[in-house]
């Protein structure tokens, strides 16, 4: 598989930063605006408010490719804590406490921290965090 798609990574790579973001981003707006849902939102001022913020800008700042690694790693610190506080008190096991999505995030938006933003990006149309390897130049950010 990994010669028939190997070529191909650095755009499923977007494709999977593009969609990941915009799935966050619509956590955040579920959160803060009650869509998509039943339009029951939060208040701003409390820890689930500063959940749906983070979860809305660093979902569509990793989406655009715009400062992904630090977005990201914002993320994934923000799902740490959500599996920790929220799911873990329920049990160890991520299926039975209803934590798996939470914990998914983490390690994907960890990755992405690690990663960059890659190609499709803000960031790689800026010119920002391009790495030479050798007398190669490739985008990294």
């Amino acid at each position: 598989m990994e010669r028939f798609l190997g070529p191909y990574s650095p755009q499923l790579y977007a494709i999977l930063r593009i969609v990941a973001g915009l799935m966050f981003a619509m956590h955040g707006t579920q959160k803060l605006f009650g869509w998509p849902g039943d339009g029951n939102t939060v208040e701003i001022a409390s820890l689930m408010g500063l959940a749906g913020i983070i979860e809305l800008v660093a979902g569509l700042m990793i989406a655009f490719g715009f400062l992904t690694g630090w977005a990201a790693f914002i993320a994934s610190g923000e799902m740490a804590v959500a599996f920790f506080m929220a799911h873990a008190p329920q049990g160890w096991n991520p299926l039975l406490n209803k934590g798996e999505t939470a914990l998914l995030y983490c390690f994907l938006f960890l990755y992405m921290a690690a990663h960059g933003s890659g190609i499709w990006s803000i960031d790689a149309a800026m010119g920002r965090g391009v790495r030479r390897e050798g007398s190669k130049r490739t985008s990294y950010t």
